[in-house]
This record gives structure tokens, sequence and C-alpha cells, in this order.
């Protein structure tokens, strides 16, 4: 496997190795005191997120992918130590704001950079099956956060949060010894010239508009359903066993990431799609509808998709991506995903303060609904050529 892979590899995995992972809802409503003001925090990260997504994506077509990766790991350090001050609104305000922008210089860039590693040595077909096992490692670490971080929570968030830094850290270490991807070509047009024909490209190819909408109402919806599903759980399981949600949610989905590959090739990646939807869909409407004891092993269940699915957007996605403006264009997207995930989030908090978490999260279902109908009109035109 080339340098970069495994380095990268290495870099996903401490990228989210975050003890507080599995139940930062809870630091945050705890700190809070409102699931409202928690989901906001989550807002500020998107909004965040989304002011800059678009520069960052720029500047990593133009001035490479390397110290676009440095970048982030610095602001997501930072995010880190933030948090671990986060006695009231404040210091977490500023915490989210650092992690918004560490996102914005991830978001495109990294899947950019794999994506250039492997097409310097002739294996640009195999990047859905590198993206795959690459992207394992992010799910690895949190389900091993997530576990260690409930049963630390018993005694101390505080210890929680400050260990969740070190990680960050050594995120910044690792990127140092990157290798800029030799075949890049740092784009010296005018900066504003070269957003106009990013926009171009995803506004008259139908095929990416589709594929880009489903991802952004998905990422919006499903995210926000997901960052909250800690407070719903600790409605039917104590906080120390949250972390064994977790750890079934995030297992089934590095399995998935593994295997994402084989997966893709035998079923199609639109099919994965549709296939995942449902199942989920299913799942959900009998997790939230009648709360019990196997409720969170029921939610848990659909993350067996979960790699499978982001790996064929992606790889679905790269194929409609121009070379030069391949990280701008992805930086597009996550800004309208950005945008949509900080509306929605704090909707949910407030349905969740007035109805309570199940019915909340019985809403997002048939937000859901959506995505599933523009996954079967992909199908069609699938079809059609």
């Amino acid at each position: 496997m080339h340098r970069n892979i495994k380095l990268l590899a290495l870099f996903n995995f401490f990228t989210d190795f975050k003890l507080y992972s599995g139940i930062l809802i809870i630091y945050f409503a705890k700190v809070t005191g409102s699931y409202a003001l928690a989901m906001s925090l989550f807002s500020v990260v998107s909004v965040s997120s989304a002011l800059f997504e678009v520069p960052t994506g720029v500047f990593s077509d133009m001035i490479g992918r390397k110290k676009t990766i440095l970048f982030g790991a610095l602001f997501a350090t930072l995010s880190a130590i933030c948090y671990a001050i986060g006695t009231s609104y404040w210091p977490l305000f500023v915490g989210a704001l650092f992690e918004g922008l560490s996102r914005s210089w991830y978001s495109g860039n990294n899947d950019a950079f794999l994506h250039d590693s492997l097409s310097q040595n002739g294996n640009r077909d195999k990047f859905a099956y590198y993206l795959g096992k690459t992207s394992a490692m992010f799910q690895l670490a949190l389900m091993m956060g997530a576990v260690i971080g409930s049963v630390l929570a018993q005694w101390s968030f505080p210890l929680i949060m400050w260990l969740s830094v070190i990680p960050q850290a050594l995120c910044l270490i690792i990127g140092l010894f990157l290798g800029e991807p030799r075949r890049i070509a740092k784009d010296q047009s005018n900066i504003f010239s070269h957003l106009k024909i990013s926009a171009f490209h995803l506004w008259n190819n139908k095929k990416l508009r589709l594929l880009s909408l489903q991802d952004v109402l998905s990422f919006a919806v499903g995210e926000s359903s997901f960052n909250f599903g800690a407070a719903f759980i600790n409605t039917i399981w104590p906080l120390w066993a949250i972390g064994f949600s977790k750890m079934i949610s995030y297992g089934g989905a590095f399995v998935s990431y593994w295997f994402s590959g084989r997966l893709i090739k035998k079923l199609g990646g639109i099919n994965i799609l549709i296939i995942a939807n449902i199942y989920t869909r299913i799942a959900n409407f009998i997790a939230y509808g009648k709360p019990t004891l196997v409720s969170p092993v029921l939610m848990a269940s659909s993350s067996i998709f979960y790699g499978a699915t982001m790996v064929s957007k992606k790889s679905l996605m790269q194929k409609e991506y121009t070379q030069e403006q391949r990280a701008t264009i992805e930086s597009l997207n996550s800004f309208f995903r950005n945008i949509l995930y900080a509306l929605f989030s704090p909707l949910l908090g407030i349905i969740a303060d007035s109805y309570g978490p199940a019915n909340a999260l019985i809403f997002v279902q048939f937000c859901m609904l959506s995505v599933l109908y523009i996954n079967f009109k992909l199908k069609k035109m699938q079809k059609n050529t």
C-alpha cells in the first residue's frame, strides 16, 4: 500500500478517537441545561464549516492537499481544548467554531488526497476499495472511544474531554509526514473564476445534482438524528451502557466500510443506497414507535450499511467531478450539507424539548423518505443510460 494511504489510515483513526464521541449531546445538555441549546452547538459546527467550506476547498486545489490537512489538524486540536475547558455555553461555542473550521479544511480535501495519491501510482480505479479501508479507521476509533468514554464519564466528564485532546495533537504530527501527491498542479487561476467553473459543472450535470441533493438531505437530517440519538438511548439505558450501543453502531460501520468495495462491486452503488434506506426506515420506525430495551440495538443495526452507503455515494460523485475542481465541487456540496444541518439540528432539539426524544426521531424518519425517492430517480436514470 502507498505510504500516503497508510498514514492517511492512521490519521483517520486518531481524527475520530474522541472519548466523548458517543455522549457529546449529553455533555452539551448537561452544561447548557437544554436539548435545544445543546443541538445549537452542533449547528454552530455546521455553520462554521459551511462559511469556510468553499474557500478551503479552493485553497486545497490551489495550494495542495498536505497543507490543507495540517490546517485542519491544527483547528481540531484547538477545538478539543475549548471543549475540555467548557464549563459554560461560550467556551463550547468557540470549540464548535473551531471544529467547524477543522471540518472545512478536511472536507473534500482528504478524499481528493486519497484519489490523487492513488492516481499517481496508476491505481485510480481502486479508489472505492481504499476509501473503504481508510474510512473504516474512523469507525474503529469511534467504537473504541465510545465505550471507553461512556465508562469514564461515570466518574468525570472533564477527564474524557481533556484526554480527547491528545489524539488531535497526534494528527498534527502525522500530517507532517504526508507526501504531497506529485500529480497535483497548483491552480493559479482567479479564485472566483475557479469557483464559478465548479458551480457551473455542479449545476449542468443532472446526475451530479441528484447525487448532491440526496447527499445533502441524508447528511443534514440523518447526522442530526445520529448526534441526538444518545439522548433517546439515555431514556432507556443508563449512561455507562450508551457506549456499548455506540460500539455496536460503530462496529457495524467498520465492517461495512471494510467490505464496501466487494459489496459495491456485487450489488452496485445505487442499489446499496436504496436497500440501506429501506432497512433503516423500517428498523427506526419500530425502535422509536414503541421504545423498549431492544430499541438501541435496532437503531445500531442499520450501521451495517453505513460504510457501503458512504463509499457508494463518494465513488459515484468522484466519477462526476473534474480533476481541476475536485475538492472545490465537494466543498460546495459540503457547504449545502452544513447549512441545512445547521437549520435542522436546533429544530430537532426544539421538538424533543416539547414532545420528547422519541417523537422527534420519528419526525426524522418521515423526512428521510425524500432521500429514498431521489435514490429511485437515480436508479431510473441509470437504467436509461
